[in-house]
């Protein structure tokens, strides 16, 4: 017996939740809706950050916020003032009881753990046909957020790759008012890398260790980098590891597939590996949050799933031109940043990082950064996004 929704969501992460969150607040207008996630259980592994006043999407959900932040590189530290828009930290905890509680207010929308698409959906008289380990399906639209296979070296012009561990010290040792978004390690030729500490309070914090480079690193690549950063945090006290969280973030990918087989515009792809991550940064909660309610809303009035924007013509070249920069020379990174948190003012920055920048805010960051590598690389061919 076939079982007929409207829509089918592949994948019950950030983006396919975030969708079905937007969905429910559409009431009885939701379209019927499946969503397969192939984990057995949710758990508390991972962490969304963004900067956002209050009625920022999830700002009053966060678990944590700081009104002050630092970078940490090439001989100075730069803190930065964000009390205007401050730095907040939604766990995966928070983030999915929220999900679980608007699913359980529309009856027409289901989320199935443990369980996924048998083969890969086919399109018969207009509607994707596919089977499940519960039986055989169609759908009017998919939305389908897993991960696209790209090759590593030429997949993404970097690949953001980060390995942190929440970690509880018998003495304080963090400062809980200032978050150390970055703190570059020695510049090499292969890699830029830094630490990244969220103090959740004066004993407690979770620590990642970052690395931008060509390929992916795996977890057991960056342990022996994490295990010095907290050495050097914790200073001898005693730790307790709480959680573990690690990933990998494409930066400016090439080969972006945002349409599904035979393109068809009931069938979009999503989430990070179609377009929700900043290219020159890797954050993408945001976005997501934004995609989400635009996507939710064409849906309750009857249309067809909308994938992630375009990037602006602007903010998409000064990307791929910095992003070059950095993988042609990452020994400069620290440089670059430092130039960038040091001569910009601090909401300029802020905007930039968080999407809602203005033109003299570009300016702003064209004029603060080193000219000569830049020049340089507009006089080469720098890959487009």
């Amino acid at each position: 017996m076939q079982h007929d929704v409207e829509l089918l969501i592949l994948g019950g992460g950030c983006a396919g939740l975030s969708l079905a969150m937007q969905l429910a607040q559409h009431g009885q207008r939701a379209p019927s809706t499946l969503i397969l996630e192939q984990r057995a259980s949710y758990k508390n592994d991972r962490t969304w950050c963004f900067w956002g006043d209050a009625k920022t999407p999830f700002a009053q959900q966060a678990a944590h916020q700081w009104q002050t932040f630092k970078v940490v590189g090439a001989g100075q530290e730069r803190r930065l003032d964000c009390s205007e828009t401050p730095y907040r930290m939604l766990t995966a905890e928070q983030f999915y009881n929220a999900a679980a509680a608007a699913l359980a207010t529309v009856p027409q929308m289901r989320l199935k753990m443990e369980s996924t698409v048998n083969s890969e959906p086919q399109l018969r008289q207009g509607r994707w046909h596919f089977e499940t380990p519960e039986g055989a399906f169609s759908a009017a639209s998919v939305v389908d957020t897993r991960p696209q296979r790209l090759p590593a070296q030429d997949g993404a012009l970097l690949w953001q790759s980060f390995y942190g561990l929440e970690i509880a010290c018998a003495q304080p040792v963090f400062e809980p008012s200032c978050v150390e978004l970055m703190n570059f390690s020695a510049a090499t030729p292969e890699r830029v890398a830094f630490t990244y500490v969220l103090p959740l309070s004066s004993t407690r914090a979770l620590v990642e260790f970052t690395v931008f480079a060509v390929a992916p690193f795996t977890s057991d690549a960056l342990a022996l980098d994490l295990q010095s950063a907290i050495a050097q945090r914790v200073k001898g006290a005693a730790f307790t590891v709480l959680r573990s969280e690690q990933g990998v973030l494409p930066m400016g990918l090439a080969g972006l597939q945002a349409t599904g087989p035979s393109a068809d515009p009931a069938y979009v792809r999503v989430g990070l590996f179609a377009g929700a991550a900043r290219p020159a940064t890797g954050y993408a909660f945001q976005r997501i949050q934004r995609w989400a309610a635009d996507c939710g809303r064409a849906m309750a009035n009857g249309g067809s799933p909308i994938g992630h924007p375009q990037e602006p013509a602007l903010r998409g070249w000064m990307d791929t031109v910095f992003l070059n920069v950095v993988r042609r020379q990452p020994e400069l990174a620290p440089q670059l940043f430092m130039a960038l948190f040091s001569g910009v003012a601090s909401q300029r920055v802020i905007r930039f990082l968080g999407e809602s920048a203005r033109l003299s805010d570009f300016v702003a960051m064209v004029w603060a950064l080193p000219h000569r590598p830049f020049l340089r690389q507009l006089f080469s061919l720098p890959r487009s996004l």
